[in-house]
């Protein structure tokens, strides 16, 4: 479960040209504004996330005016959402750690999403037809959700001096597609769709590409992930007319339960020989040694289709599976100039 509300250590104060009340604190690789002479350098917070949904609590009312929701899913709440304040942006909140009286543990980096009763603002993804639901994901297929750089910045030292390549975050739905023991199955994000070209515009994609035909004579054990683009899937920034699948992991399903994903190169081949897109690629290199600042403005600018960009994804060109940060090597940073325009 991602970490939304945290123990965490006021890193940098900034003050905000013209503004007498406000000012702006660092906070891990974040950035947001609070009242000014509520916090002092080294201070501990409580540090709410983008897209966490708070409940209604008297602590948190001077927020409903800009972020009150009603969600069918989780009922009534506020949601912590990017925001441009006089000018600056502000990525998530801060308070005192003296108005959470009821957190027994105070160390930096604790987690307290659960105990103060925070969950993620996620509405449905929307697919011009997904189909029926048959159930979860099989085989232990892994969830597709990168972590966003300004909450893990650990990963710039982990990625220090490694071959790395970014990518384009494409506008779309995750999608799966497995070939185990001969059997091909479509999956969304959480679930599994039954095969009909009718009613699930994935599977349909897949019998048009005879990409189910292409797995079987494969006849290996893997799973394809990547986002599902298109009309009527999310807001089409690309301005698709037609579906396509753009890939960005495959994953070895073997028989010991170990998930292995495939290395840049590997990646490349498989896509060329199953004559899949693989998003794009916006650079690759031979030593990461980009800054958290350099990397927020390389996540700016346009889809060809003139349109903002949702970020960028860094990944290793070889997954370590035996790091500290997580089984695999990656990251997303999401465009800052697209945030600001999002009014959802």
């Amino acid at each position: 479960m991602r970490s939304l509300a945290s123990i965490q250590k006021i890193l940098n104060i900034k003050p905000i040209e013209g503004a007498d009340a406000i000012e702006l604190v660092n906070i891990l690789g974040w950035q947001c504004v609070s009242k000014k002479g509520e916090f002092r350098v080294g201070d501990s917070c409580v540090y709410f996330e983008v897209d966490s949904f708070l409940p209604i609590d008297e602590r948190y009312e001077f927020l409903r005016r800009s972020s009150y929701r009603n969600n069918d899913f989780f009922g009534e709440g506020l949601r912590i959402k990017t925001m441009t304040i006089r000018g600056e942006i502000s990525q998530g909140l801060a308070l005192p750690l003296s108005l959470f009286p009821e957190i027994p543990e105070t160390s930096v980096g604790t987690d307290i999403t659960e105990s103060l009763g925070v969950k993620k603002w996620e509405l449905p993804e929307v697919v011009g037809s997904s189909g029926v639901e048959i159930g979860d994901k099989p085989y232990g297929i892994p969830t597709t959700d990168e972590t966003r750089l300004q909450s893990m910045t650990e990963f710039l030292d982990a990625f220090a001096g490694r071959p790395y390549y970014i990518s384009t975050k494409m506008d779309g739905t995750s999608c799966s597609i497995y070939c185990m023991d001969g059997k091909v199955g479509v999956c969304g994000r959480n679930k599994e769709y039954a095969e009909d070209i009718e009613k699930c515009a994935m599977w349909a994609w897949v019998y048009l590409t005879g990409l189910k035909t292409k797995l079987i004579e494969l006849g290996e054990n893997i799973v394809l992930q990547g986002e599902f683009c298109g009309h009527g899937i999310q807001k089409n920034r690309l301005k698709l007319m037609t579906p396509n699948l753009f890939v960005f992991d495959i994953v070895r399903l073997l028989d010991s339960g170990a998930r292995p994903k495939l290395g840049f190169k590997e990646l490349q081949d498989y896509c060329e020989r199953l004559e899949l897109n693989m998003v794009p690629i916006e650079e690759v290199g031979e030593n990461f040694s980009y800054t958290l600042e350099q990397l927020l403005e390389k996540a700016k600018g346009k889809y060809p289709s003139g349109l903002d960009k949702e970020g960028i994804v860094v990944r290793t060109q070889e997954f370590s599976h035996n790091t500290e940060l997580q089984h695999k090597m990656s990251f997303k940073v999401l465009n800052n100039d697209l945030l600001k325009k999002e009014k959802d």
